[in-house]
């Protein structure tokens, strides 16, 4: 029983077990010193746990679902459903990160599209939600961890972020709507009726965006992070603690490991010049390459200590999250709620 959790837990939290080890390893070429305090990026950091903390908030009050039952109570016909469930992933990705998307609306999907007789469809579905969580949370830098890494470390100004991204969230856009469009189309005999546990706590949820706007102000530079860290502590101590157990802290020292990792092979040369021979051989090919075998966010972090060439790691990076299963560890949350709901199909999932 132990060594099954354990198993699980293992599966579950690959990419930070990678990151401790690498960092652990790294130790062993370059023995901690003073240096290793301007490793971690503090700012990214803390910025990314207010974010997930409020994302948390809301998920734990029923928000999201409620949103994403009440457009689905509008639905008449197939080809409007799955407009809905897709579209839902594409543009709440932009503001509550690809990861929490998923999270909330391919559960609702899974239990959707059985409901309305769709069960074939569940593959083409869930492919595309996941696509489309990947491709809108690209054009904001809220949207994932390494778009927030990239922008606190540019020194992009929002509207260069969003317009240096701007045309490839329009062509993915185009290309969803394209796909959707094509899927065959009939009307629904089975009526879809959700019965919605609703929103628990519309009081706790109208602080959750009130905090969520603080955290808008420091992304846009205007609100210090000290201040924002301490109002979102205070809050969720005074209001919310259950919370506190719900935010995603491995992703959190993912991140450490990895900046450990970054900052102690920056400093031996050898390593440091080959990666160096690499991007400047094709630095787009080298990031989008390096997103399918380590996932993109690690793939991020370690690129951005040899280049400045923000532009292109923001490109890249994000068209890096497509490809393999682990090109961005958002597409494994998808995974995994196939994996459990049609464990059968899981190879047609991957190839699909």
């Amino acid at each position: 029983m132990y060594k099954q959790k354990i198993l699980s837990w293992v599966k579950q939290e690959v990419l930070l077990i990678i990151a401790v080890l690498l960092a652990v390893l790294s130790m062993f070429l370059v023995k901690p010193d003073r240096l290793y305090a301007g490793y971690i990026d503090t700012h990214t950091i803390g910025l990314l746990f207010c974010l997930m903390a409020v994302m948390a908030g809301l998920e734990r009050v029923g928000f999201f679902k409620a949103v994403g039952e009440f457009m689905l109570s509008k639905v008449k016909n197939k080809r409007g459903l799955e407009a809905v469930l897709i579209f839902l992933c594409f543009f709440s990705s932009m503001l509550i990160t690809n990861d929490v998307a998923l999270i909330t609306f391919v559960p609702l999907s899974l239990q959707v599209l059985k409901m309305a007789g769709l069960k074939n469809e569940i593959i083409p579905v869930v492919v595309m939600q996941t696509i489309a969580a990947n491709l809108g949370s690209m054009l904001t830098p809220i949207g994932n961890p390494q778009n927030l890494y990239i922008y606190q470390n540019s020194h992009m100004s929002i509207f260069g972020f969003i317009s240096t991204i701007l045309p490839y969230a329009v062509i993915s856009f185009v290309f969803i709507s394209a796909f959707i469009v094509l899927r065959k189309d009939f009307v629904l005999n089975a009526n879809i009726d959700i019965k919605s546990d609703s929103i628990k706590d519309k009081k706790l949820t109208l602080m959750y965006f009130a905090v969520f706007a603080l955290c808008i102000l420091t992304v846009s530079k205007v609100l210090p992070l000290g201040v924002l860290v301490v109002l979102v502590l205070a809050f969720l101590f005074v209001a919310d603690r259950k919370t506190i157990l719900s935010i995603d802290y491995t992703l959190l020292l993912t991140f450490i490991g990895f900046f450990i990792f970054v900052g102690n092979m920056a400093r031996i040369p050898v390593f440091y010049n080959a990666v160096e021979s690499l991007l400047n051989r094709n630095d787009f090919l080298t990031i989008l390459g390096a997103s399918q075998i380590i996932s993109n966010v690690p793939a991020t972090l370690l690129l951005s200590g040899f280049t400045d060439k923000w532009n292109v790691l923001l490109i890249a990076s994000n068209i890096g999250g497509l490809g393999t299963l682990i090109a961005s560890m958002a597409s494994l949350i998808s995974y995994k709620y196939i994996a459990k709901e049609i464990p059968h199909k899981t190879n047609r999932y991957i190839i699909y």
